[in-house]
């Protein structure tokens, strides 16, 4: 175990802020989207944004299926977000938060 920190990703902040622009959502907006209003706040995704906090995993899935792309993505600095991120209804990404609760 020993002293040494665990390995972030460098690019998470990036990748993070780049699908809440493409989706053309505030940071307010992007809680609303990921049905986390009681959860966060405007501060969390300002923290994400600059790296200076990490999501937790459930934030994390959410982004990734407002952009419609795999968490490996998100988490992974070798790999890149589409150039144009594919368009998820809201109701369907509702959908699949509401299944994850059960």
């Amino acid at each position: 175990m020993g002293d040494k920190s665990r390995q972030k990703p460098k690019r998470l902040a990036e990748k993070l802020t780049h699908i809440r622009n493409e989706l053309g959502l505030s940071q307010n907006g992007m809680i609303r989207k990921l049905g986390l209003t009681e959860e966060l706040g405007q501060p969390h995704l300002s923290m994400y944004e600059r790296g200076e906090r990490e999501p937790s995993l459930l934030v994390l899935l959410g982004y990734a299926r407002a952009a419609g792309v795999s968490t490996d993505v998100l988490i992974d600095d070798n790999l890149d977000l589409p150039k144009r991120l594919p368009t998820i209804s809201r109701q369907k990404l509702r959908g699949k938060q509401s299944d994850s609760k059960l």
